[in-house]
């Protein structure tokens, strides 16, 4: 992988399983020392939150929260998340 493109990628983010398919979990800089959150499931569709995480630690617990709360069902449309899962 290219260095210079990973060097804002959190190491939290990771693919976990949700009912038998893969979620992909992605933190990353937003440049301004906050974090941001996109989970894409196996189909492509990635979901955004809408505000930055103030630490990569709470992004991956709003994202954990989610797919528990929500199960993949969740994760099938191209609808952010708003402030609910912080």
């Amino acid at each position: 992988m290219n260095e210079e493109l990973d060097a804002g990628v959190s190491s939290l983010s990771r693919t976990v399983r949700c009912e038998g398919q893969e979620l992909h979990i992605d933190i990353y800089e937003d440049g301004e020392g906050q974090w941001l959150l996109a989970v894409t499931n196996q189909n492509g569709v990635t979901t955004h939150w809408f505000d930055p995480f103030s630490t990569e630690q709470l992004a991956l617990g709003a994202a954990m929260k989610a797919i528990r709360e929500e199960g993949l069902a969740g994760f099938g449309m191209e609808q952010p998340y708003g402030n609910s899962f912080h």
